[in-house]
This record gives C-alpha cells, sequence and structure tokens, in this order.
C-alpha cells in the first residue's frame, strides 16, 4: 500500500509539473542572422506556439555562422529541460556532407519535434539585369560565362545548395560570393553589386512586389498560387527538367528532453499551424504550412533521414566541403 501511495504521489507531482511547463521563458535557437527566413518563420511561430505554452514568453535567439552549425551545436549541448529549442531549416539534411568536423550527430543527438512548413524557392536577379524572363536570363548566362556572380548566405545556406544545384543543372560555372546571412546578400543584390541569387519566398516576395528585384522562375515541381508570384514559371517547364528545391522548416530539442515536454511542445506545435493568423502570414511569403505525417516526431525524423540521402550525392558531386 505504502508503494502504490508513494507511485501515485510521484506521478500526481509530475502531473502537477507538467501542468505548470513551461514555469520560465522558452528559447527557439535561429542559427542565423536576424532578418532572414529562418528567422521570420521563428518569430510568426512564436507568437502562436506561446498560446499552447501558458502563454510563457518565447525568446528568439539568432546564433549565425557556419552555416548554421554554431547555432545547432548549441543546442544539441543545452540542458534537456525542455526551455531550450532549435529551428533550422533543410540545413539539418545537409550539414552531414557539407562538414567532415559537425559537432553533432544530426540523427542521435536531438529529439524531433515536428515539422512547421514547406517553403519554395525563387531564382531571382538584380534589377539591372538585361533579361525579363527565364530564356533570356539563359542566354545572357551563356553569353557572360566566367563574369557572373551567384550570390549565396553561405555554405550550407539554403540559397547556397539552391544555387549549387542550379549550376549543375546550367552546367556554367559561376563566381558564388557568400555573404555571413540572407540580408547582407539580399542587399548586394539590391545594390547591384551581385548579379544573380536563389532564395526563398520568405525574404523574396516583398522585393519581387516592390520591383527592386526581377524573379525568373520557382524552384517548385507546380507554379504557386502566391499574389505577386503566381505567373512565374518553374524552372522544371522552363527547361532544367526535374529541378526541384523546397526548404523546409523544423522545430527540435536536445536528446534527453524528456518525452513529456516533447509530447506537450508538439501539441502546441499542432495547433499552432492551424491558427488562421500563422496560416495567413505563411501564405503571405510563399510558404506551405505543415498539414502532414511529418508533423509527427517519428514522421519528422524519417523524412530528415530521407534528405539526408537525397542531398548527400549531389553535395560530394560538387566537392563542396568545409572543416
Amino acid at each position: 500500500m505504502k508503494k502504490l501511495t508513494l507511485a501515485l504521489a510521484i506521478g500526481a507531482t509530475s502531473l502537477s509539473a507538467l501542468a505548470a511547463y513551461p514555469e520560465k521563458p522558452v528559447t527557439i535557437v535561429v542559427p542565423f542572422a536576424a532578418g532572414g527566413p529562418t528567422d521570420k518563420v521563428a518569430r510568426d511561430l512564436g507568437v502562436v506556439l506561446s498560446k499552447g505554452l501558458n502563454n510563457q514568453t518565447i525568446i528568439i535567439e539568432n546564433v549565425g555562422g557556419a552555416g548554421g552549425t554554431l547555432g545547432a551545436g548549441k543546442v544539441a549541448k543545452a540542458a534537456p529541460d525542455g526551455h531550450t529549442f532549435l529551428l533550422h531549416h533543410i540545413g539539418m539534411a545537409t550539414a552531414p556532407a557539407l562538414y567532415r568536423n559537425l559537432p553533432f550527430k544530426v540523427l542521435e543527438d536531438f529529439e524531433y519535434v515536428g515539422m512547421v512548413n514547406d517553403v519554395p524557392m525563387t531564382l531571382v536577379g538584380r534589377s539591372t539585369l538585361p533579361a525579363g524572363n527565364f530564356a533570356e536570363l539563359q542566354k545572357w548566362l551563356e553569353a557572360n560565362k566566367g563574369k557572373i556572380n551567384l550570390a549565396n548566405a553561405g555554405l550550407g545556406a539554403a540559397s547556397h545548395l539552391c544555387g549549387l544545384l542550379f549550376q549543375q543543372a546550367m552546367k556554367i560555372d559561376m563566381t558564388t560570393v557568400p555573404y555571413k546571412g540572407t540580408a547582407p546578400a539580399m542587399t548586394d543584390l539590391l545594390g547591384g553589386q551581385v548579379d544573380i541569387m536563389c532564395d526563398q519566398t520568405t525574404n523574396t516576395t516583398s522585393q519581387i512586389a516592390s520591383g527592386k528585384i526581377k524573379a525568373f522562375a520557382v524552384t517548385t515541381p507546380r507554379r504557386l498560387s502566391t499574389p505577386g508570384l503566381d505567373k512565374l514559371p518553374t524552372l522544371d517547364e522552363s527547361g532544367l527538367k526535374g529541378f526541384n528545391v523546397t526548404i523546409w522548416h523544423g522545430l527540435y530539442a536536445p536528446k534527453g528532453t524528456p518525452k513529456a515536454v516533447i509530447d506537450t511542445v508538439n501539441a502546441a506545435l499542432r495547433n499552432a499551424l492551424k491558427d488562421p493568423e500563422f496560416i495567413k502570414r505563411q501564405e503571405a511569403l510563399g510558404a506551405v504550412v505543415v498539414t502532414d505525417a511529418r508533423v509527427n516526431p517519428a514522421d519528422h525524423k524519417k523524412f530528415v533521414e530521407a534528405e539526408i540521402a537525397k542531398w548527400a550525392p549531389a553535395i560530394k558531386a560538387a566537392g563542396q566541403y568545409a572543416d
């Protein structure tokens, strides 16, 4: 009887603690600079995620550098107490092939919480480019081999990965210009210091709408329905058959974070992904909120595992690595 009473007491204490979770602000680490596309997703998500976590404050911490591996590494080593999470994109799947000395193991050092969204990418260029559509851009690229500057947000960034596949598909080597984040890369594209860039709709939609940059195509298999992007052709239909690059975002916790906490945050995430305002904000950026099985922790992990297998051959073929 005493053992039963003790067990019931412990169970009641655990339930009470879980009901109070979280009792202090929760930090979501974004492994990229503030103002970039992943940062925008994190800040929008934080607002609605808080509602399912006792309205606790969600702090967005930007830990940029090394293609997202510094921020991810920080979360991998953080205390697994349910107060530190990581919001990362496709870089979680490409890091194992890009970095020889990765300071963490993607499939072993994190608890997977769930997927957030899928984000198409756009091929864009400076406003002064003498090309008005993809066919004209293709001719310009052919005529200017050796002179083309292709911007990206750094090794492992979404823009780097998309640009890598674009060069391979076009069979044209370009001078890649890496920046410390998407924001400075976009600044130089706006200023005409670089020629083209492949970047997420979350970062390019407003610039395209304002006419400050030119848009030539989207990277998805089908055209987008997003206003302002709905008339853009796909790279596949433009002649680069099979071209398909979609960036996704997922939520992670340090390995060892209690399952009860993961379940609580996953439930809050599910509710956040149904929030009309969050959906509206994502759609305005050209992103699509995840509604399929990938919102489940186990299916999220299986998806990342498949993405690792998908990207490794392309990255190794390009021979682009970092220590």
